[in-house]
């Protein structure tokens, strides 16, 4: 746990979860993103001891991807806390539409969970006594947030910027703009007195420069030619799964890839080859990475 603040704790997750922020006010307490669900009972935990006792009283989404959401429930359940998502993912979470909310499209595990009210860019926020500004991040997914406390320099990033690159530009993969919308988010976030950044994946960091310098050259490598973005997508989707399920039959990837709607898709429109040769292709190149092995059959986690 990271300490930025006597009143802002840090949980630095592993890559299956997003980090999660408790910030605890002499009235309130909130936690911005609650992880994945496989990890949903260590997150409780975590959350319970940083408390001492006292109360969830909200929780805040950045955005709705399964591992910023996927202790939503439990934590509802055990707090009663109120929850705030995006203002554009209300009617999805409403319906609970996992097509749209991109759980089934991913081939990701997130209980159904509901919601108390919706943050909208340009609102403002008090979490941990402190001023908070909700800013638009799409980009890494259209929907999504950033928090910035200008008191402090505090900017909460979720996958807009961690400190070496950012998340899936994942509505290039659809087929809708994405890489311009990234761009811009950085844009925003360099113009912020951004001393601290707080990302959705990995530690925190200061150097918010140069983070931002490695993110525009990442982001000028995939835009130059999106089928690069795809490829990185459909690996970092398989990792994902493996990550959970630790283990998987070789001869079951082809039918998984194609049974998850954004690989089809991407497939389709960059790679130009079938999910099912981009399955064998994407399994190759974790192996290669040393990010999995096989043995007997089976595709392992590894790395």
């Amino acid at each position: 746990m990271t300490v930025l603040h006597d009143n802002i704790h840090v949980f630095e997750r592993g890559w299956l979860s997003s980090n999660n922020v408790l910030m605890l006010g002499r009235h309130d307490a909130t936690l911005v993103d609650t992880g994945y669900v496989l990890h949903e009972q260590q997150t409780l935990a975590l959350v319970r001891h940083a408390l001492h006792g006292r109360r969830l009283d909200r929780i805040v989404n950045t955005h709705l991807h399964s591992d910023h959401c996927g202790g939503n429930a439990i934590l509802q359940a055990h707090f009663g806390s109120a929850t705030h998502i995006p203002v554009s993912e209300a009617g999805n979470v409403r319906h609970w539409d996992e097509d749209k909310l991109s759980f089934k499209a991913t081939g990701q595990t997130c209980p159904r969970f509901s919601f108390d009210g919706t943050l909208s860019p340009g609102d403002k926020l008090t979490m941990a006594d402190m001023a908070w500004d909700v800013l638009g991040a799409p980009g890494h997914d259209a929907h999504s947030l950033m928090l910035f406390c200008a008191q402090e320099g505090i900017l909460i990033s979720a996958d807009a910027l961690w400190q070496n690159g950012f998340g899936v530009i994942f509505p290039e993969l659809d087929g809708e703009s994405g890489f311009a919308e990234e761009r811009a988010t950085l844009d925003l976030i360099a113009s912020l007195d951004a001393r601290v950044v707080v990302p959705g994946h990995g530690a925190v960091f200061t150097d918010v420069a140069q983070a931002l310098k490695r993110a525009r050259t990442r982001l000028d490598f995939l835009s130059g030619n999106p089928a690069r973005n795809a490829e990185y997508a459909v690996k970092v989707l398989l990792k994902f799964l493996l990550l959970e399920k630790q283990r998987m039959k070789v001869d079951d990837v082809p039918a998984l890839f194609a049974s998850l709607p954004i690989i089809v898709a991407a497939s389709q429109r960059y790679l130009g080859k079938s999910p099912e040769e981009v399955a064998q292709w994407t399994v190759k190149q974790l192996v290669r990475a040393c990010s999995a092995r096989i043995e007997d059959g089976y595709l392992l986690n590894d790395g």
